[in-house]
């Protein structure tokens, strides 16, 4: 959906990872393996992408998980638990000029949500370490509802936590799937590149001044 001229949010829904805070697998693997098409390769080999989802969906335990994929990737077993061992390493911090927008927008008075693709064990490790969430007021987590972005339910489940309609809801998130998803359901959306344009977009319809 558009945005409209004269927009009444009564929530505004950001997505996490991308767009308030920087992750990247890679830079686990960067004390491992020397170049990223040595990561990348790794990586289509034992199916990492699919592999990390699931955890996002709170599939298993990261415990199972990594003994899972071991088991049949045993000539990788070291590297496969390094990801569980070094998560963190993965988050490279805030994105600074988002965060500086979060902060505007939380001083107006704006109810903000965050509902982000996360497995519910390494969000709290990183809840934990930037005081950046205490900026929402509810944060949905995939790994919690056991499902996820861009599926209808997960957006519905945050409806109903919000007791708000899709129309009433503003959502930013930098996966284009995702905001079009979210455009079907009703909801208005920012399909977010970086802070500047997400600023201008912001200003653009009346939400920051």
């Amino acid at each position: 959906m558009e945005l409209s001229k004269s927009p009444n949010h009564s929530a505004i829904i950001f997505d996490f990872g991308g767009v308030v805070i920087h992750w990247d697998p890679r830079r686990v693997y960067r004390r491992f393996l020397h170049t990223d098409a040595a990561i990348d390769g790794f990586f289509r080999e034992v199916g990492f992408h699919r592999w990390n989802a699931d955890q996002d969906r709170g599939v298993m335990t990261w415990d199972a998980a990594v003994t899972e994929l071991a088991s049949r990737f045993p000539h990788h077993r070291q590297l496969i638990g390094a990801y569980h061992e070094f998560w963190e390493d993965s988050i490279a911090g805030p994105i600074e000029g988002t965060v500086r927008i979060i902060e505007r927008l939380r001083a107006s008075g704006q109810r903000l949500v965050g509902l982000s693709n996360w497995s519910s064990e390494k969000f709290r490790l990183t809840q934990q370490r930037y005081d950046l969430f205490k900026l929402f007021d509810e944060i949905v987590i995939s790994g919690d509802e056991k499902v996820m972005k861009p599926e209808r339910e997960i957006f519905e489940i945050t409806l109903g936590k919000l007791g708000l309609r899709a129309e009433e809801c503003l959502f930013i998130d930098d996966s284009k799937g995702n905001v079009d998803a979210a455009a079907a359901l009703g909801f208005q959306v920012i399909h977010f590149q970086s802070p500047s344009q997400l600023e201008t977009e912001l200003m653009r319809v009346g939400v920051l001044q």
